[in-house]
């Protein structure tokens, strides 16, 4: 009897020791970038905070367009002396594949029109005209700029190039590589609303939530998503909006096909797929842009994309669509 005891009390004890080295093995890390904040979870009692700010660091110093001495700023800028570096090549090759796959709606040659409309890093234009939106377009396309020998060329100086529509999945994914070579497992990132998920908690797949599109300014959750190795982005026009002086909102998602900024019946669009999260974070943009029809459509010809699509049906009621 008191062997059994004893086995039983050790059993538990073994139980309790590998329950709290399991709890010190989870390291969590958060923080401001990019304009938004972050949250890294991963199972290692290994501190990579400060690698991890060298990182985004480097992805600043190439693609932000709030920088003016990045990589991106000054070919904007007009210097063709730039020699772009392994990361912007990467954000440049995946932004052509999308475009293309997109016929256009994902579009990161928009830059002077988000400037335009007030969601960019230049100045602001109120109450844009029919002519000067016109004029805008000449200057967007992303078939007008190459890239070649590391070298970016635009076939005109006011092409601004603006990756900002997915740099945060894209900054997702470097952290996400850089726990993945540590040999880490089993973590999840992330930056703004974009996630990038791999492995288990506790032998469970990670959880997330996808808000209910409140126009109101509250938050309440609509669904609950577990991500299976995945990653996902979600993108709105509910709550990032301009009014202006006509009392028309003027939402944050421009169209690259018509240069118009409008609202549509599609409120929120979240994509998950088994691979980066740059790729879901610029389709989820594209998505918005083309609206619930098209978007519907585009889905049919790409089943590896997993959507959550909220949006308000005939009757003005809030509508899922999940594929």
């Amino acid at each position: 009897m008191i062997k059994r005891i004893t086995l039983l009390v050790l059993s538990l004890l073994l139980v309790i020791a590998c329950k709290e080295e399991k709890k010190e093995n989870i390291t969590k890390l958060q923080g401001a970038v990019f304009g938004t904040t972050y949250h890294i979870t991963y199972l290692n009692k290994a501190d990579y905070q400060k690698p991890i700010d060298s990182l985004f660091n480097l992805v600043n110093k190439s693609l932000s367009t709030y920088m003016p001495t990045s990589d991106i700023s000054k070919i904007n800028q007009g210097d063709t002396t730039v020699i772009v570096d392994d990361m912007f090549v990467e954000v440049f090759e995946k932004a052509k594949r999308i475009y293309k796959e997109t016929d256009g709606y994902f579009d990161p040659t928009i830059g002077r029109l988000i400037d335009a409309y007030g969601f960019g890093s230049g100045k602001e234009k109120k109450d844009l005209t029919s002519e000067e939106i016109a004029a805008l377009m000449e200057n967007v396309g992303f078939d007008k700029v190459v890239l070649k020998n590391r070298k970016v060329y635009r076939d005109s100086e006011n092409i601004e190039f603006n990756v900002n529509a997915f740099a945060k999945g894209y900054g997702v994914d470097v952290v996400g590589r850089f726990l993945e070579s540590k040999n880490i497992d089993d973590y999840i990132v992330e930056i703004g609303g974009e996630i990038r998920a791999r492995g288990t908690k506790d032998g469970k797949l990670w959880k997330v939530a996808i808000e209910k599109p409140n126009i109101d300014g509250t938050r309440s959750v609509q669904k609950i998503i577990e991500l299976d190795n995945e990653s996902m982005a979600t993108s709105g026009n509910y709550r990032k909006y301009k009014v202006n002086t006509e009392g028309k909102k003027i939402v944050h998602t421009v169209n690259a096909k018509t240069g118009l900024a409008e609202e549509s019946n599609l409120l929120s669009v979240s994509v998950r797929l088994k691979g980066d999260c740059a790729d879901v974070d610029a389709y989820a943009t594209a998505f918005l842009a083309m609206g619930l029809e098209k978007t519907k459509e585009f889905l049919k010809e790409h089943p590896e994309l997993k959507v959550v699509l909220l949006y308000h049906n005939e009757a003005g009621e809030l509508a899922e669509f999940v594929n």
